[in-house]
């Protein structure tokens, strides 16, 4: 696989890199990965993963960009608004990065269509917001034996977290929290989201390229206010029913 003038270029600061190279540059050219939510998490991974040349974003979002969301959502601007999120973030990636192949899904992910939505991907991240698609990306992943990028924010605190296999997201949280809310109700600074998605993308980025120590079975808590983070680690659950151990095929 070689690269053009253009995309040695492009990628020279990877290039020099002794954890990515050249062997993890062609990872990323030709890995696809799935952005479910194309939201405060989603679209600034979506930049970050385009940018470094992921070969193939395939991006899964039904909905349309709305002004409210131009405080956080930094791939789309005024001109975007009302049109779906996968076209207009399409745009956006595709004039940073022309090299960067783009899927649009303009599909609300469910556990009926989660499958073959996510077929043929190498990593997926998750940026919804509601706990139903959570689990139905979840539970699509663990039978497929592909990893999984989660990351969530609100207020002024984030997390993302790395599943693959076991523990599953499902072990961190069985079901919807009877407390759940969301960034509508209660707010988000938006420039959290840029933190959040910044490493999510950074989470696929070492899971492509094998560079470092991805978060595996780990959950990064970040406290904007405080101006702290830390991992802790996820326990499997031998009763859960995506990845418990006693499940048949």
């Amino acid at each position: 696989m070689n690269f053009s003038d253009d995309e040695i270029e492009r990628y020279a600061r990877h290039l020099v890199l002794a954890e990515i190279g050249g062997p993890g540059q062609q990872r990323l050219r030709a890995a696809r990965v799935a952005v479910v939510g194309l939201g405060g998490v989603g679209a600034p991974a979506a930049l970050y993963l385009a940018a470094a040349g992921v070969g193939t974003l395939r991006l899964i979002d039904d909905d349309v960009v709305g002004l409210s969301n131009l405080q956080r959502q930094i791939a789309f601007s005024d001109p975007d608004i009302g049109d779906l999120k996968v076209e207009a973030g399409g745009r956006r990636l595709g004039a940073l990065n022309p090299h960067v192949e783009i899927e649009d899904a303009p599909e609300r992910l469910t556990s009926n269509n989660a499958a073959w939505l996510l077929e043929g991907c190498d990593v997926v991240i998750d940026g919804t917001d509601d706990f139903g698609a959570r689990f139905a990306v979840n539970a699509a992943c663990v039978a497929a034996g592909r990893p999984l990028v989660s990351g969530a924010l609100g207020r002024w605190s984030g997390q993302v977290g790395v599943f693959a296999g076991r523990p599953c997201y499902s072990c961190l949280v069985p079901e919807t929290p009877p407390d759940a809310e969301t960034c509508a109700r209660v707010g988000v600074v938006g420039a959290l989201a840029g933190v959040v998605g910044s490493m999510a993308a950074l989470e696929a980025i070492k899971l492509i390229t094998g560079a470092g120590q991805a978060l595996t079975g780990r959950l990064l808590i970040y406290d904007g206010l405080a101006g702290t983070a830390r991992a802790v680690g996820v326990a499997a659950d031998p009763a859960c029913p995506v990845c418990g151990p006693d499940l048949t095929a």
